[in-house]
């Protein structure tokens, strides 16, 4: 159980990050010429898009950038965005392309459900949480509070944005660690204790519900896993314990803290942006949006969640969730201490 302090450079404040010149990362010419290049050639060549590799998608510049990146996702801040793309006459096909073949240079994309889905579209389908038991966030205009995604890293590029609304915000995990240990130790205590999350019927196993703490201390890292929400809709199991006044209170102030706008970064995507985020130092979250009546301009991003190639070792507990259960299955296969 970790019960002091963290220092790496996944602890961050957004007073600390400065303006976006300094956490941007702008898209050069010849990296641009790059992808536009490596998505010609793999439709000249017909190549299905997830049978894409490297050979199909080749990248110079660009592929050290990527290298890079991969360091400052783990083992660096845990998040960037690369700007610089126009897809204002760019084909949904060919976004799911250029996030595809880039994620290559990254690691290896992971399913996303049940299905083995392996690209999500992030976009209102006009379902709701409330009056489904399979509907998850990213299908819905709500309002996405705190949480982590899959796999090591999510990945999301922007075709279009909402008319109103949809800002993204992160925080960081031990940052937000830290603040409840120096204000509260015994519930930081108590978020280091198993929680029961609703698995959205996602999970290949066919649980109802998945139990793992929402912070798990793994040789030397701090993980979190973490949305509130479906550990509310989780009770409505009857087998699932009741949720105790003290585990409440440890969610009140998880909240309370993610809320803080000392500790979140805050930034509204434009058409083309490629935010990245570690899944175990990076919370996101997302305001409520509007959209346009029109359905050819409604927002539109697509998701990939990744191995990274120089990925953290994984504490057992999280094998069987459906959040990490397969990039846990990917060290096993390539026999990586989890």
């Amino acid at each position: 159980m970790q019960t002091t302090k963290l220092k790496s450079p996944d602890v961050w404040r957004s007073e600390q990050l400065g303006g976006p010149e300094n956490w941007v990362q702008q898209l050069t010419p010849g990296e641009l010429r790059e992808i536009s290049q490596a998505v010609l050639r793999c439709e000249s060549n017909n190549v299905p898009l997830f049978e894409i590799t490297k050979d199909d998608f080749p990248l110079t510049e660009l592929a050290e950038r990527l290298k890079r990146l991969q360091h400052e996702l783990e083992g660096g801040r845990g998040f960037a965005v690369l700007r610089g793309l126009d897809l204002s006459t760019t084909s949904a096909e060919s976004c799911k392309r250029i996030i595809w073949g880039m994620s290559l240079y990254l690691g290896t994309p992971e399913p996303q459900d049940r299905a083995g889905s392996l690209v999500h579209s992030v976009t209102n389908t006009g379902k709701t949480i409330a009056n489904s038991d399979t509907t998850r966030g990213y299908e819905t205009d709500d309002e996405l509070k705190f949480h982590n995604d899959g796999g090591d890293v999510f990945m999301l590029l922007c075709q279009r944005i909402a008319k109103e609304g949809g800002v993204s915000k992160l925080v960081s995990a031990s940052a937000l660690f830290n603040a409840i240990l120096e204000e509260r130790p015994d519930l930081a205590a108590v978020l280091q204790q198993p929680f029961y999350f609703d698995s959205r019927a996602q999970n290949v196993n066919e649980s109802k519900v998945q139990v793992v703490p929402i912070f798990t201390e793994y040789m030397g890292r701090l993980n979190v896993l973490y949305k509130r929400r479906y550990i509310e809709t989780a009770q409505r199991f009857p087998e699932v314990p009741r949720l105790t006044p003290l585990q409440v209170e440890a969610l009140d102030i998880f909240d309370r803290l993610c809320a803080d706008p000392a500790l979140q970064l805050s930034f509204s995507m434009q058409p083309g942006d490629i935010q990245l985020g570690n899944n175990y130092s990076i919370l996101h979250s997302r305001t409520k949006y509007q959209d346009f009546e029109e359905p050819e301009r409604r927002r539109h991003l697509f998701r990939l969640w990744l191995t990274l190639d120089n990925c953290r070792p994984l504490p057992p507990a999280f094998a069987t969730t459906r959040e990490f259960g397969p990039t846990y299955a990917r060290r096993q296969g390539r026999g990586l201490a989890a």
